[in-house]
């Protein structure tokens, strides 16, 4: 339950909305004062008394009700104190009730969101640079789906260019069928390396020449490069499966040739296409912004023309309430161009066009992406993880079984819980040992609390029915845990923003933990006291699950 939003609810202040009044509340430093405080020194000048005078009058005004079960003033605050066992009822009982469903919401039905995330370019290996597009875009995908979304999760792919005709050039000189098809993307990306390297005069114009063999369908070239798409998408679905990330649509860029050219139409007739230095610009400088390119000097499309015509295919065939780009932040002027020119052209839908920046991942070495020169691929991180992983469970319980497999869970969620945890715009330096610490704000710690907590469940047996005791602060600050996964999981779909969810997931660890080591479960004083921890324990495994879930993580049952 969000209970700054309840308690403003019921706590009117004139001339001062609800939405003020629930930004104002806070959680005070000493609990023993209460669980929510209002400070009313803010409303003294617009209703002309005292702090402490209208923290007195609003308590008299509070209406009972069976959710909170005291107010008081205090020193100019209004402290609020939950009805505690009302909130264990209600919350385990939701959560036994609503089981993997938990924190989930109808509030989506209808509605679509198109995600366009990961966007890997044809014939190049991912690297450690792909990393949060693709587990961001997953993980929202997931979260929307959650709360009743139709959510659609498009693979813009990289798929048109002339260094097409140059990896065809390349293949005809130096590579051969069996090669490359044994060495996969590998292969192909070696080849082209090697062009950008060796190639000549006469072989840059037969690149060219390739390319616009691809383009006019001759049998030869599009067969070759439909082939090397098929070995790259190969390739990538092996990494998305490992990530838990699905796709809708690989519609890449060379699918929109043949429909810009409405798009292009229409930017004429309402008189937005001008001529600068012989393209075909819309100007954006009355905006504060450089001229968007729409068709170069030689009548050449660019691949902001491709988005264009991207943008109203998605919204003619999809009709979404939202149209997410899961892309660097390098690209914000890009966006902001993409989205200002689909307002100019009138499309009220523009407004539903949002940009999800984010910061780059490197190692802690430096290295980051084929740019800098230092390659690290992902699939290497993945397997170093993996292989690290193996090596601490089988240190830290020998003779535990399906070790492999464990290993596959942690070290995979390792690496995506690294691109998650932080707000998304923030540059991350990924640590292979911060990572997989089992005692740090890790998914490793999350995945082995839950192992405990399913631990504690297979010793005890049958729970059966549960009763709620005077609740001690261990207890009570998990019970709030729990409640709030609901609110958490709308919130990070509100702002974009998945590291909520991951904060949360360690945040409630980290109280479940203090209230194992603090709270008898098995040994409890009393057959209703350990019923409820029971209970306690397995709503948390539940909720702890979810989070992982949605971030797209798996769940061992032993570590």
């Amino acid at each position: 339950m969000d209970y700054k939003a309840y308690i403003a609810q019921r706590l009117p202040v004139e001339g001062v909305s609800r939405e003020e009044i629930a930004e104002s509340i806070t959680v005070p430093p000493d609990t023993s004062l209460g669980d929510y405080a209002l400070p009313c020194f803010k409303f003294a000048k617009l209703m002309r008394k005292s702090p402490a005078l209208i923290a007195q009058e609003l308590a008299a005004r509070y209406p009972a009700d069976g959710v909170i079960s005291g107010v008081a003033a205090v020193n100019g605050y209004l402290n609020f104190r939950v009805d505690r066992r009302g909130l264990a009822a209600e919350t385990l009982s939701r959560i036994q009730k609503e089981g993997e469903k938990y924190g989930s919401s109808p509030i989506g039905a209808g509605k679509t969101v198109c995600i366009d995330y990961s966007s890997v370019n044809i014939a190049k290996p991912f690297h450690i640079g792909h990393l949060s597009t693709t587990v961001l875009g997953g993980t929202l995908y997931r979260i929307f789906q959650f709360l009743g979304y139709k959510t659609v999760g498009i693979n813009h792919l990289g798929d048109y260019g002339t260094q097409f005709g140059k990896l065809i050039s390349a293949y005809k000189h130096w590579g051969n069928k069996e090669d490359v098809q044994k060495g996969g993307i590998h292969a192909i990306n070696d080849l082209y390396v090697r062009f950008n390297n060796e190639a000549t005069e006469e072989m840059e114009a037969e690149a060219r020449e390739y390319f616009r063999l691809i383009e006019s369908g001759d049998e030869e070239a599009a067969g070759l490069f439909q082939w090397f798409k098929q070995l790259t998408l190969d390739y990538v679905q092996t990494i998305y499966e490992k990530l838990h990330v699905t796709f809708d649509s690989y519609a890449g860029e060379s699918f929109y040739i043949d429909k810009m050219g409405p798009v292009i139409d229409e930017l004429k007739e309402k008189g937005l296409l001008v001529e600068s230095r012989g393209a075909q610009v819309v100007d954006l400088e009355p905006y504060g912004m450089t001229p968007f390119i729409v068709l170069r000097s030689d009548g050449a499309s660019l691949y902001g023309t491709r988005d264009l015509a991207a943008a109203f295919y998605r919204k003619q065939v999809y009709d979404f309430d939202k149209c997410l780009y899961v892309v660097a932040y390098q690209q914000n002027l890009h966006f902001k161009q993409l989205f200002k020119v689909i307002e100019l052209m009138g499309k009220e839908w523009a407004k539903d066009l949002v940009h999800v920046a984010y910061g780059m991942v490197s190692l802690e070495d430096g290295a980051m992406s084929t740019r800098q020169g230092k390659v690290v691929w992902l699939e290497d991180v993945i397997g170093r993880c993996v292989e690290k992983a193996l090596s601490i469970i089988t240190e830290k319980n020998p003779a535990l079984e399906n070790k492999e497999e464990v290993a596959e869970k942690v070290g995979v969620g390792a690496v995506m819980f690294g691109a998650l945890y932080n707000n998304k715009i923030k540059d991350i330096v990924f640590s292979y040992d911060k990572a997989l610490n089992f005692d740090g704000e890790t998914s490793v710690y999350v995945q082995y609390t839950c192992a405990r907590a399913s631990s504690v469940l297979s010793k005890a047996g049958e729970a059966g029915e549960f009763t709620v005791p005077e609740l001690c602060a261990e207890e009570f600050e998990l019970v709030k845990a729990l409640a709030d996964f609901p609110d958490t999981v709308k919130e990070a779909a509100e702002k974009y923003e998945p590291s909520f969810i991951a904060r949360y997931a360690v945040d409630t660890a980290q109280k479940f933990n203090k209230f194992y080591f603090g709270c008898k479960i098995l040994q409890a004083e009393s057959g209703e006291s350990r019923a409820f921890r029971l209970a306690l324990t397995k709503a948390t495994l539940t909720a702890l699950t979810n989070a992982l879930t949605l971030l797209g993580i798996g769940v061992p049952e032993k570590m």
